[in-house]
């Protein structure tokens, strides 16, 4: 749902540095805009509530001039083009581009976590080469060792290199402490 806005945007930026389209100028004008709301909004540190609020007041009304804008100039665009083909995303996702404005809970886009997945995705066609299931099992495992450790706010490699040191004399009954979760560093300087 969020990653529409984004992406709508980014059709429109596309456009405007290959063709240096000036629907595509304006179009980036109003997704500006709604971006600018949220800037208020964090500048502000406003809660979910007073989110919704803002964009109540402020988000709204620039999303429906731009709703009107993209219908007005659909009809002068020929199909097929990546005019249309711009304002077609738009259009076609519209209450999921414009359903954050109801929500303060929501982000404006999925910005953040498409940051956080993009190596995994980046990743998954060098994957096909880890030589055999195993060790592509074993691959996966590390890399969920990886991402688990950084979303308990640990250094990876610090963690690994720690665990790793641990492995050989820790009892398997205590396995589990060593998960990313529930780790503690071991002897001072690891």
């Amino acid at each position: 749902m969020a990653q529409h806005k984004a992406h709508a945007r980014r059709k429109f930026e596309e456009l405007h540095q290959n063709q240096r389209s000036e629907i595509a100028a304006e179009a980036l004008l109003y997704y500006g805009l709604l971006y600018d709301v949220e800037a208020e909004a964090r500048e502000q540190r406003l809660d979910a509530i007073g989110r919704q609020r803002l964009r109540a007041e402020h988000a709204r009304p620039v999303a429906e001039r731009l709703q009107k804008w993209l219908i007005l100039h659909r009809s002068k665009v020929p199909d097929g083009s990546a005019t249309a083909k711009a304002i077609d995303y738009s259009l076609g996702r519209w209450e999921a581009l414009t359903r954050y404005i109801e929500d303060g809970d929501l982000p404006i886009d999925n910005n953040w976590l498409e940051n956080r997945i993009r190596p995994v995705a980046l990743g998954r066609s060098n994957w096909l080469f880890a030589g055999s299931l195993r060790s592509g099992q074993r691959a996966a495992v590390i890399m969920s060792l990886i991402q688990s450790a950084k979303l308990n706010g640990h250094d990876p490699y610090r963690y690994l290199k720690d665990v790793l040191e641990r492995l050989p004399t820790h009892p398997a009954s205590g396995i589990d402490e060593l998960l990313p979760h529930r780790w503690q560093p071991g002897a001072v300087g690891h």
